[in-house]
């Protein structure tokens, strides 16, 4: 008699919001189109520090688990979300940015394939030349091609292996864990893109905001301390998530 299948490895999804109200249902009904409305080992966590609209609200109305994050900040967000999860996979996801269709098979086979992590290529939702050109080097496997918009799958013994997110990092804590865990697993740039908000780019302007982006990353690899990374940040970025 032939075996059969082997169950499907159970995917933690982990989203960490704050004030998401306005996008966290387009991206809960994007990923049951993408997959998880017919994939029975899926779950999905939304990770929230409770904000002042209705981002919890909304996400359970979609169908996501909510936990409540007793603090802030988005490495301590994704801890606690793993905390939480059961699944043997765990796949990071930012509020703003949409995986492609069939992405869970895609971790799934990667994972099989013996990459205990990854990402997928990058594209924005904007049509500008130079973020076509900067998405288009996050296909290459090298750490400075490495954003958090792209996602970050990973199995769960290596993330605990690794330590999880660095909480005292504030900010570029995504680069961070992936460079702790390429020295622990092989690491899989998956082909298909993901599609990424670029309402930061439209607040602050393409060039303007890319300018300060090379700056903070330059800034962190000289060893510059987080909280003034976080006060140039701040100093230069239009935004009220930091």
């Amino acid at each position: 008699m032939p075996r059969p299948a082997p169950a499907a490895a159970l995917v933690s999804i982990i989203i960490p919001t704050y004030n998401e109200a306005e996008g966290i249902a387009t991206l809960l009904h994007h990923l049951r189109r993408a997959g998880t409305a017919t994939d029975a080992a899926v779950e999905i966590i939304v990770a929230d520090s409770p904000g002042t609209d209705a981002t919890a609200a909304r996400a359970r109305q979609a169908g996501a688990g909510v936990v409540a994050c007793p603090r802030k900040g988005r490495a301590a967000q994704l801890n606690h979300g793993a905390r939480q999860a059961t699944g043997s996979i765990l796949y990071f996801l930012h509020a703003d940015s949409l995986p492609p269709v069939g992405f869970l098979a895609d971790i799934r086979r990667a994972v099989a394939a013996g990459y205990g992590c990854g990402c997928f290529r990058l594209a924005f939702d904007m049509p500008h030349w130079f973020l076509r050109a900067h998405a288009w080097f996050t296909r290459f496997d090298v750490a400075l091609a490495r954003f958090g918009d792209q996602s970050l799958f990973v199995e769960r013994t290596i993330f605990e292996q690794a330590g999880g997110y660095r909480e005292d990092l504030l900010i570029l804590e995504d680069q961070e864990i992936t460079r702790r865990l390429r020295r622990l697993t092989r690491l899989r740039v998956l082909p298909d893109p993901i599609i990424t908000s670029a309402r930061k780019y439209r607040e602050n302007g393409v060039f303007r905001l890319q300018a300060a982006f090379y700056l903070l990353t330059g800034l962190y690899y000289l060893g510059v301390g987080q909280f003034t990374l976080l006060r140039v940040y701040r100093a230069l970025i239009r935004q009220d998530k930091l």
